[in-house]
C-alpha cells in the first residue's frame, strides 16, 4: 500500500475501529499526521497564532483534533492485525496523568507502553484472526473465504450429467 492510498484509507475509515490495518497503512498515516503537524505549526508561526496554547496555535489545534479519531482508529486496526485489542493503545494515554501525579512511575509506565506499542506496530500481520482476514493475504478469484493463510479451497464444479 502506497502513501496516498494509506492516507485515503485511514481518512475514509476515520471512525472504523473494527477490522485490520497493515503496517504500511499505519506507518504511512503516522508519517502523514507528522507532516501535517509540521505544516500546521509553520502556518501557526507565520500567522502569529502559535501563542494560543504554548506552541499549538489555532491551525495546529484544529488539525490535531481533526486527525485524532482517524489516528486512534488506525492504531486500533493495526493492533487488531497482530491479534491484540485496540484498547492496548490506552496504556499510553492512561500513563500521561501519572507523569504529573507520580513522575517516576508515570515516566516508566509511559516509556514501557510506548516501546510495547512500537514493537507491536512493527510486528508483521498474523493469519486470519477474530478481527478479520489477513490484509496481506492474496486476493482470491473465488471471493471471501478462499484466500490467505489456510483458506478453504473452493468447491469443485458440479458434474453435468
Amino acid at each position: 500500500m502506497g502513501f496516498t492510498t494509506a492516507v485515503r484509507t485511514c481518512l475514509s475509515k476515520y471512525v472504523t475501529f473494527s477490522g485490520r490495518a497493515r503496517r504500511s497503512e499505519f506507518w504511512y498515516f503516522a508519517l502523514f499526521t507528522f507532516l501535517v503537524g509540521i505544516v500546521s505549526s509553520a502556518l501557526d508561526h507565520a500567522l502569529g497564532t502559535d501563542e494560543f496554547n504554548e506552541g499549538n496555535g489555532v491551525v495546529g489545534t484544529v488539525t490535531g483534533l481533526a486527525l485524532l479519531l482517524p489516528s486512534l482508529a488506525a492504531a486500533a486496526r493495526r493492533l487488531h492485525d497482530i491479534g491484540r485489542s485496540g484498547w492496548w493503545q490506552a496504556l499510553v494515554y492512561a500513563s500521561l496523568p501519572l507523569l504529573f501525579l507520580a513522575p517516576a512511575v508515570g515516566l516508566i509506565l509511559f516509556l514501557v507502553s510506548v516501546v510495547l506499542l512500537i514493537v507491536w506496530f512493527c510486528t508483521d500481520s498474523r493469519p486470519d484472526n477474530q478481527y478479520g482476514p489477513n490484509p496481506k493475504a492474496p486476493a482470491s478469484p473465488y471471493g471471501d473465504g478462499y484466500g490467505g493463510y489456510g483458506g478453504a479451497y473452493p468447491p469443485p464444479p458440479p458434474y453435468g450429467g
